[in-house]
């Protein structure tokens, strides 16, 4: 067990959503759950009963009710959920038309806007009537290469409402690694604008527009938001207008289109590091069931909730954020570098604009710690209640400092799951204890373990993450992939009808959370003893010589050693001393096995624009083997100091 940081109060426990979900179960099954223990192991034995619950429960718009909630659990892939149910994914997100401020967009520049449930939904019904009457049907793809902001938001709700699918890319990705993902689903229309703002410069998008629009000819139309400039410049591109005249007039209401419970919503991208990404197809009904569980049971917002993420459309939590408007919640909309002006300033809009959920990835609050950032003495921060992080893996230290130096009394909710399914299969709960280091719980309804080297469910024990029943938003199929081959292979290719989600974890039988330790392709076998990069990482991220660090596994020998690349914090060199102290920091904190072989210093770390690290790309690099996608990285040409150890020889002893 974790050492112990934060307990609910009576009164917190009484107030969440997540209560009135366990009484509105137990008045309907005649049941009597009082612990979050009972109330998941229902959701996992009587899988068709909680989700029929959930669909009540977050009140989902239809007009047509499910016939049969489910027909087997136990088909994987390709269970079908809520049949005979025919609905709109943007009428569920677009329930309030009031006053209440949906969103408030705000730029790294200090542009910002604010935009009513009133005018929201007036914005969606002219974009819909447009897409309409340049022929727009249900299941053309719409594109967008766009910034975070108002016009994007509007532009995934008018797509879907007409039941068009939305595919989504930041305008931070070069233009072939948008080729290299909407190519593959060759969408009609494309949503991009003339640039946006990073680190207080102006970067100029529609070169990249017109070299995308070049490459998918099939694009027929190019709607252009007006960002960084008045008036730019759209003439290179073909079949271009500028958002604003293309909006049609008057205050339409929406049609919206009512569509089968799998007709597909989103198409999700993998980080497509080991080759083109895979163009993962999601359900409406799945996925609207999903994120509204999890957006309402398990995060517990509410009307008056301000809710503020750091994200691009890039990365699934813009999605799953952009759902919570079916709670009449306001979004805060930033686009920007999270740390300019400087590494305090999202602790000022949070604290301006009275943020009450905050979330954010692993990777911002090592930085904030590294920077030694002390929010809780600098901000007022009564207004939050809650931090979510996902992304990649947080150390218990990490845990840890969001307590001591951001706020003692806030629920923090790690979570974790992914793109595949747009959701979590851990979470956390408002009425639960949150330890150091550990995910709350798996998520309601979703029936994960961790199985061991031979395929069985283990506790307090390192495995792989798996899910042995189907779940409403795992994908309908991938994109191109007709007989289902690749789907399966990327799940079910090492348990049949069992989803292996490629982490690895331990299931703590005491608390019921669980502890991630990456992604289990990651996972070092030194002398055939699996390790977990995040063990490494936990350690490098407590020594304040080390800026980030990564480790991969290299053939040596006919076995595998641990190489240790460390970016070292400004004003520090990679001494013998530093080495030693590397070394015999991970030897006391972790074991004699995570002691690395060698450990080189390099300038920077690869990251995927979703700001994961990329153990992969560097093992590519260090046996020989070609990077098939550098457009998936934020920062590709760090790879080139990785290639240059390996022409001067410096992994060959």
């Amino acid at each position: 067990m974790g050492k112990l940081l934060w307990e609910p109060t009576e009164e917190r426990k009484k107030n969440a959503n997540i209560t009135s979900f366990r009484e509105f179960a137990n008045k309907r099954y005649k049941q009597n759950f009082h612990s979050y223990k009972e109330l998941y192991d229902w959701s996992v034995d009587k899988i068709p009963d909680f989700w029929a619950s959930v669909w009540d429960f977050v009140e989902v718009k239809a007009s047509k009710g499910y016939e049969v909630v489910v027909d087997d659990v136990t088909k994987m892939p390709g269970a079908k959920w809520f049949i005979g149910a025919r609905l709109n994914f943007a009428e569920n997100l677009l329930r309030y038309r009031d006053k209440n401020t949906a969103f408030i967009f705000k730029g790294e520049t200090q542009k910002s806007a604010k935009m009513s449930y009133a005018e929201l939904y007036n914005s969606v019904g002219r974009l819909a009537e447009s897409l309409r009457g340049i022929g727009l049907k249900p299941g053309d793809r719409v594109a967008a290469y766009m910034p975070n902001m108002i016009e994007t938001a509007v532009a995934m709700l008018a797509s879907t409402s007409i039941g068009a699918v939305w595919a989504s890319c930041a305008t931070d990705i070069g233009s072939g690694a948008a080729i290299d993902r909407f190519g593959q689903i060759e969408p009609k229309l494309l949503f991009t604008a003339d640039g946006y703002f990073y680190k207080g410069k102006a970067f100029d998008s529609l070169s990249s527009a017109a070299e995308i629009v070049k490459g998918i000819p099939c694009i027929e139309k190019v709607v252009v938001t007006r960002y960084r400039e008045e008036k730019p410049d759209i003439s290179h591109i073909p079949n271009s207008v500028y958002y604003d005249d293309f909006l049609s007039g008057g205050t339409p209401e929406i049609q919206f289109e009512q569509l089968p419970a799998d007709h597909p919503v989103f198409i999700m991208f993998s980080s497509g590091t080991t080759g083109k990404p895979k163009c993962i197809v999601q359900g409406a009904a799945g996925i609207l069931v999903n994120q509204l569980k999890e957006l309402i049971i398990h995060t517990d917002l509410k009307r008056d909730d301000v809710h503020f993420f750091i994200t691009t459309c890039s990365w699934m939590m813009w999605n799953w954020m952009l759902t919570s408007l079916a709670t009449g919640n306001t979004i805060i909309l930033y686009d920007g570098n999270p740390t300019y002006p400087g590494p305090r300033a999202m602790w000022k809009l949070i604290q301006d604009e009275k943020v009450t959920m905050f979330g954010c990835s692993a990777s911002y609050i090592n930085y904030l710690r590294n920077e030694h950032i002390k929010p809780a003495n600098d901000y007022d921060l009564s207004s939050l209640k809650e931090i979510w992080q996902t992304g990649s893996v947080l150390s218990a230290e990490g845990f840890e400092y969001v307590y001591q130096e951001i706020k003692r009394d806030l629920h923090f909710n790690s979570s974790s799951g992914g793109t595949d399914i747009n959701g979590c299969f851990f979470t956390g709960s408002p009425i639960q204890p949150v330890y150091a280091g550990e995910l709350q719980g798996p998520g309601l309804g979703m029936k994960v373990k961790a199985y061991d080297e031979k395929g069985r469910p283990v506790f307090d024990k390192q495995g792989e993450l798996v899910c042995e029943a189907a779940a409403p938003p795992m994908p309908l199929h991938f994109w191109n992939d007709p007989a289902g081959n690749k789907y399966r292979e990327a799940y079910f290719g090492v348990y049949p009808s069992v989803w292996r989600h490629g982490d690895y974890i331990v299931f703590h039988s005491d608390t019921g959370g669980a502890t991630f330790y990456g992604r289990s392709d990651s996972v070092l076998k030194p002398s055939g003893v699996r390790i977990g990069t995040a063990e490494i990482y936990n350690v490098m991220e407590g020594l304040p010589e080390i800026a980030d660090s990564l480790a991969i596994g290299q053939r040596w020998e006919g076995d595998q050693r641990v190489l240790l690349f460390v970016k070292l914090a400004e004003g520090y060199h990679l001494t013998e001393d530093l080495e030693t102290k590397i070394k015999r920091s991970l030897r006391e904190k972790a074991s004699p096995r995570h002691v690395p072989a060698r450990i080189i210093a390099v300038p920077d770390i690869p990251y995927t624009t979703n700001m994961k690290k990329v153990e992969s790309a560097v093992t590519n690099i260090i046996h020989g083997r070609p990077v098939l996608n550098r457009d998936a990285l934020c920062n590709p040409q760090c790879l080139d100091c990785y290639e240059k150890l390996i022409r001067e020889g410096v992994l060959r002893s």
